[in-house]
């Protein structure tokens, strides 16, 4: 059974891992090898568990109690591109393709809501085959830049719900 929930300070070991593990598994080829062979998930589980503990908007899906993907979501202020960002969303390999992706970025994209954003956006590595899961959700391109990630420029776009209501309509 799955549950999409808030993330407490005793998941972030379970966050760290899927964070290292989905990197590791999206981003080969995207990113340089020896940075990804030096992902710590104890590091990430520090950052998670700090950024739970002040109240971020951090949500896990759970499937028979183990967490097997998360979202971040946080409020932007002044940002062009949306009112809200989801700032990270993964899910392991083995869990994609079961709508949890959906049900996570709905998660993130109500807490968004609930905090008074209007619109959301997404920024994704350009060659990211995660792209058209955005697309296939309404996400619409609405910007592009770089980004440094592993001492490299990397190319992002940007996905955006403009309102937030075409992404909590569950479109598919």
């Amino acid at each position: 059974m799955s549950e999409v929930r808030f993330a407490t300070p005793a998941d972030a070991s379970d966050i760290g891992a899927v964070h290292v593990s989905a990197w590791r598994s999206a981003y080969p080829g995207l990113l340089p090898d020896q940075y990804l062979a030096k992902l710590s998930a104890s590091r990430q589980a520090a950052f998670y568990e700090r950024a739970i503990r002040m109240g971020a908007g951090v949500h896990v899906l759970t499937q028979n109690q183990h967490v097997v993907g998360f979202s971040t979501a946080r409020r932007t202020r002044g940002n062009p591109l949306g009112d809200g960002e989801i700032e990270t969303l993964y899910v392991l390999d083995d869990y994609q393709g079961n709508g949890f992706g959906r049900n996570l970025l709905q998660a993130s994209a109500g807490y968004l809501a609930e905090l008074g954003c209007a619109s959301v956006f997404v920024w994704v590595l350009r060659d990211n085959q995660a792209s058209f899961f955005y697309e296939h959700l309404g996400g619409k391109r609405i910007a592009s830049s770089f980004t440094r990630v592993g001492g490299n420029q990397t190319p992002q776009t940007a996905f955006g719900w403009n309102p937030i209501d075409g992404l909590l309509g569950g479109q598919e």
